[in-house]
């Protein structure tokens, strides 16, 4: 698909976009999504929006439940609001990672399974993603209430994130590269979200050397540093299918040297009653080989979705949520916070990094997207 160039008769005040460059498919999605959330066509500012509580925190971001501030309904146009500060962002090394986030999240906009990313803004401190908000809270959660899952939930909730992973491999090239029950949020229909792309990368068939991600969710060829691809994605399944049945990791130390060394050994205990196609996905998809792993075989993400542990799944259905998920969380209004933890207040901007001008000369050019 070709850039469009902008329509001379829209008025150069209602843009959202700058003067200087050509309106992109992204200016055309990204100008839907925001019609369709009620957001003035304009350049959105901080101080646009009202913080109602932090919603999580990061080494170098927060992100905020915020209202829009000229919504006359308290409880409607509500938002998740990631704010990264970019003297963070630097310091911590993690400018392309923050860049591929938005990047990745702008061409996946509009997947039932994935969390919108409405805007991007930015000041003089700060970037600024805007996001859908889903009230039901982490999946993590609902996992360490409940302990462990049953085999029905597990699979719906894996098959879901199949139904992600396929999309991010088969039409993009993304890799994920950090997947976890932290990272799954739920919709009030009890449907899931999945977050928090600022690992993900579109590579395709190329390989990466970083090494990200959740120590207990690592593939072994991340931790060998071989070079890495989208296999690391399906291995992960594998993982968080495994602790959404058993509760835990199949893999776990309490240093993480001794993880990373079970991981690399590749043998995973099986609880004696667990069902034999609970076991066999898992271990297909935990192979040590990335070749020989499930997902990245020939046949790709069909091959998964075709697998004994999805039967009875009806993949079309579940796409199109024409069911509600297993576990559907209280939810009171669409700005209910109920079902997600307290965190303390912000730190004082005086104990944060500063954005130096010599920082801004290396680095606000990478921040022109924003």
């Amino acid at each position: 698909m070709q850039p469009e160039h902008r329509e001379t008769e829209v008025k150069p005040d209602r843009l959202s976009w700058p003067a200087s460059r050509p309106r992109t498919p992204r200016d055309v999605a990204e100008s839907r999504i925001r019609e369709l959330a009620g957001l003035p066509d304009r350049r959105l500012a901080f101080d646009d929006f009202e913080l109602v509580k932090t919603l999580g925190t990061g080494t170098f971001a927060r992100v905020w439940l915020v209202r829009l501030k000229a919504t006359k309904e308290p409880n409607s146009n509500v938002f998740a609001l990631k704010v990264l500060r970019k003297a963070e962002v630097i310091k911590l090394k993690q400018v392309e990672h923050v860049r591929n986030e938005s990047k990745c999240l702008s061409k996946v906009a509009g997947h039932p399974f994935i969390t919108t990313l409405v805007t991007t803004f930015s000041d003089e401190l700060c970037l600024y993603m805007l996001l859908e908000y889903c009230p039901g809270g982490e999946i993590f959660t609902f996992l360490r209430r409940s302990r462990r899952f049953n085999e029905y939930t597990s699979k719906f909730y894996a098959a879901e994130i199949t139904l992600v992973i396929g999309h991010l491999h088969d039409m993009h090239g993304i890799s994920y590269r950090d997947l976890k029950p932290e990272n799954i949020l739920l919709d009030q229909d009890g449907h899931l979200k999945l977050v928090d792309f600022g690992f993900a990368k579109q590579q395709y068939n190329l390989e990466t050397y970083t090494l990200c991600g959740t120590p207990e969710y690592l593939a072994p060829e991340v931790i060998h540093n071989s070079g890495h691809g989208l296999a690391v994605d399906w291995w992960a399944l594998g993982i968080l299918i495994y602790e959404f049945l058993v509760g835990q990791p199949p893999f776990w130390d309490s240093n993480p040297m001794g993880i990373y060394e079970k991981i690399v050994e590749g043998r995973i205990r099986f609880p004696a009653n667990m069902a034999a196609p609970a076991k066999d996905i898992i271990s297909s998809l935990c192979k040590v080989n990335p070749s020989e792993r499930l997902g990245h075989i020939s046949g790709g993400s069909q091959r998964v979705r075709d697998h004994p542990f999805f039967e009875g799944i009806n993949w079309d259905d579940l796409y199109h949520k024409r069911m509600k998920g297993p576990i559907v969380p209280e939810v009171g209004h669409p700005a209910d916070t109920t079902n997600f933890e307290e965190y303390p207040e912000p730190p004082d901007p005086a104990t944060q990094a500063v954005y130096t001008d010599e920082m801004k000369e290396k680095y606000e050019e990478l921040f022109q997207d924003f």
